[in-house]
């Protein structure tokens, strides 16, 4: 989402799977991935491999609120770092909805 590439941060993704749970450090702007525990992260996500793995190629807004109203993901972290990134969703959607009722993309 470019209103978010200005964002310096780093999360923690934990993906769970069937036994085991892989962490991830991502840094962004980049974004800059390293398999490894995120101890400096301010934000992180929990969600099951298998979301993340349909979630990531599609990369939509929908089906990732999709996944988080259904409890499927999980954030945790610093309240105004979420709070923002809320924001910026939200205004990104309601952009594309105005777009959609003009009849653009």
């Amino acid at each position: 989402m470019p209103a978010l590439q200005p964002l310096k941060l780093v999360v923690g993704v934990e993906l769970r799977g069937r036994g085991d749970i892989q962490m991830y450090r991502v840094e962004l702007p980049g974004p800059v991935v390293i398999k490894d525990i995120a101890s400096d992260a301010r934000v992180r996500l929990e969600l099951p491999r298998a979301t993340f793995n349909q979630l990531a190629p599609e990369g939509t807004i929908r089906g990732w609120r999709t996944a988080f109203e259904h409890g499927d993901a999980k954030v945790t972290g610093v309240d105004q770092i979420i709070r923002l990134i809320r924001q910026v969703v939200e205004k990104q959607e309601e952009r594309n909805r105005t777009r959609r009722a003009r009849g653009g993309h």
